[in-house]
C-alpha cells in the first residue's frame, strides 16, 4: 500500500513507485476513472494508445492487408490531399 498527502491547494504528490508503474514522467497527464465504486489512476497516453489499438483492430484485414508504404500513402492523402 502506498500513502500520498493532499495539499491544502489540492496538489498530491503520487509515490515513486506508483509513478513508476505507470510509467510517468513530468509532464504527462493523469486519467481518473470509475469502475465499480473505485477510482482507477492510468496514464492518459498509455490509454488512448490502447484504446486506438482496440478501435482498429481487424481494420488491416477489411483493407486487404496494406504495407506501410500504402498505408503512408493514405495518410499523406488525408493530410496533405495528396499522395507521395
Amino acid at each position: 500500500m502506498n500513502l500520498a498527502r493532499l495539499s491544502a491547494d489540492g496538489k498530491l504528490t503520487v509515490p515513486m513507485k506508483i509513478l513508476n508503474l505507470l510509467r510517468l514522467k513530468e509532464g504527462d497527464k493523469v486519467l481518473f476513472s470509475e469502475l465499480n465504486g473505485k477510482i482507477i489512476i492510468d496514464n492518459a497516453s498509455a490509454t488512448a494508445i490502447l484504446n486506438a489499438q482496440k478501435a482498429f483492430e481487424g481494420a488491416s484485414g477489411k483493407l486487404g492487408n496494406p504495407d506501410e508504404d500504402e498505408i503512408q500513402s493514405w495518410v499523406d492523402e488525408i493530410r496533405y490531399g495528396k499522395a507521395r
